[in-house]
């Protein structure tokens, strides 16, 4: 007698949208659609503009599967399942992002290409009668330092008289509010976004501004106008949401256009500005305890070691101005570059944007890492969900004394966390405690990692990795490891 076969495992998918639910299976990206979104999807596929925006990149390339592929998906009970609680009538598949992120977990430089994206996708879709109705960062992903979005079912039918655009408020919120925030408080994203999905409203900020600003540009319009008014506003007045159909449809489109145009000279105003200091943008340049020779040899190791082993995706953990981020994406790699300091993540997206490096940096602090948010922590990923076994190097170069130091985080559990990250390779430094950066980090309390030696790391290392190579730094106590991690 034959085992019974196990049950199918149900599938996560996405909610939100009445239209469809976005799905993974087997590591493609797939959508069902429903009547609901039926149409407008067919209409935004068929249009000039749509093919155009998918063939660019701006818009995720997307295909709708024939009769036979969604016959085969279907014979699995959970596809199904999910196909048929949807309503489904049928099925997409996305080219897929190879590392997703969130917006609160990029720099102002990125929430700002992002709302310029959404901006030109609404103005590009207009000569095609369609509209976009959604004008949210959740709609957008990044391929390196470029933005895509990802949300086929946000583009409809738009009725040619209609001359509002609906998600102006959301647009608002979610992209203007949190660059002003950024710009006017240096509030970063995380603080921002991670806890408010739809953004900031302009009371929040009105409350935080001072008398002075509240009627200066962008405040004026922002922030002061919409709290004065929405005081006077009865809450339960729909009407400015219903809308309002002009007889000329050339002149709807005109308003349209010049609405989008005037959201675009706010988002410019807005624009993260180049050169600002923190406390590590001079890190690389004059704050790293290398001499100019030391520092080409530690260069030459990193890079001979991704070469050798043809890394191929890269995690660069404490990237800084993202020096070794550039270094493996030069030689092919797709890197994701971290660091909690989102003024030298700027400067890294910038220089990665301009050479048209793969390299995504995200503002993340490996302590502390993103978590799982949205319904049941579930929505969005955490970053270690994400990010465990997807890379087969990572680069830990200079950080994990702040590790250690700043954070308290156990040699042991930074080793482990290392080895779940990567499939293959670890190029890690080691700092002893008599160095002078880790003492500043100290402040005078050295004995408490007066056991830390390089006999302990290599001890701790030698649990996941083999060491395929040690270099000292001549006249320094750092010493630069190639670990590769044991079958």
């Amino acid at each position: 007698m034959s085992e019974p076969p196990l049950p199918a495992q149900p599938i996560t998918a996405s909610f939100r949208d009445p239209a469809g639910s976005v799905f993974r299976y087997r590591e493609r990206v797939l959508r069902v659609v429903n009547e609901t979104g039926a149409a407008d999807l067919e209409a935004f596929l068929a249009s000039q503009s749509g093919r155009k925006l998918m063939a660019s990149g701006a818009v995720v390339p997307t295909r709708a599967l024939d009769p036979a592929e969604c016959r085969e998906l279907l014979a699995d009970p959970s596809v199904r399942e999910l196909y048929e609680a949807r309503g489904g009538q049928t099925i997409l598949e996305h080219e897929r992002v190879d590392f997703p992120s969130f917006p609160y977990e990029w720099t102002a430089e990125m929430l700002h290409a992002a709302g310029t994206l959404t901006l030109d996708l609404a103005q590009a879709l207009l000569a095609d009668g369609l509209g976009l109705k959604d004008g949210t960062p959740y709609n957008v992903l990044f391929r390196g330092p470029e933005p895509v979005f990802i949300d086929v079912l946000s583009f409809e039918r738009r009725q040619p008289g209609d001359a509002t655009w609906l998600p102006y408020a959301q647009f608002v919120r979610t992209f203007l509010l949190p660059l002003l925030a950024n710009q006017a408080y240096g509030l970063g994203l995380d603080q921002i976004l991670t806890t408010r999905r739809d953004g900031l409203e302009p009371e929040e900020v009105y409350r935080w501004s001072k008398p002075s600003q509240r009627l200066r540009p962008p405040f004026f319009s922002l922030v002061s106008m919409p709290t004065w008014l929405g005081a006077k506003h009865k809450q339960d007045d729909t009407s400015i949401y219903r809308k309002k159909l002009l007889s000329d449809s050339e002149k709807a489109r005109f308003i349209l256009d010049h609405l989008l145009d005037g959201l675009r000279r706010t988002l410019h105003r807005l624009k993260p500005v180049e050169g600002k200091i923190s406390v590590w943008s001079d890190y690389m340049a004059t704050n790293n305890n290398y001499t100019t020779d030391h520092f080409q040899a530690k260069q030459r190791f990193v890079g001979e070691a991704l070469a050798e082993f043809r890394s191929r995706s890269v995690l660069d953990v404490g990237s800084n101005t993202g020096h070794f981020s550039a270094i493996a994406a030069r030689g092919g790699a797709k890197v994701v570059a971290l660091d909690y300091d989102p003024v030298v993540l700027g400067t890294v997206w910038r220089q990665a944007r301009e050479e048209k490096l793969e390299i995504l940096p995200l503002a993340v602090n490996l302590t502390r890492p993103s978590p799982g948010t949205g319904w049941r922590n579930q929505e969005c990923a955490s970053f270690l969900d994400r990010a465990r076994g997807k890379f087969d190097a990572v680069l830990m170069l200079a950080v994990i004394h702040h590790m250690l130091v700043t954070e308290r985080v156990p040699l042991a559990d930074i080793i482990d966390l290392a080895a779940e990250l990567t499939t293959n390779l670890l190029v890690i430094e080691f700092i002893a405690p008599d160095d002078s950066m880790f003492q500043r980090l100290t402040r005078g309390r050295e004995e408490l990692h007066q056991d830390l030696t390089p006999e302990l790391f290599e001890t701790l290392c030698a649990r996941h990795f083999e060491t395929v190579r040690m270099q000292h730094v001549e006249g320094t106590s750092r010493r630069l490891y190639l670990l590769r991690k044991r079958a």
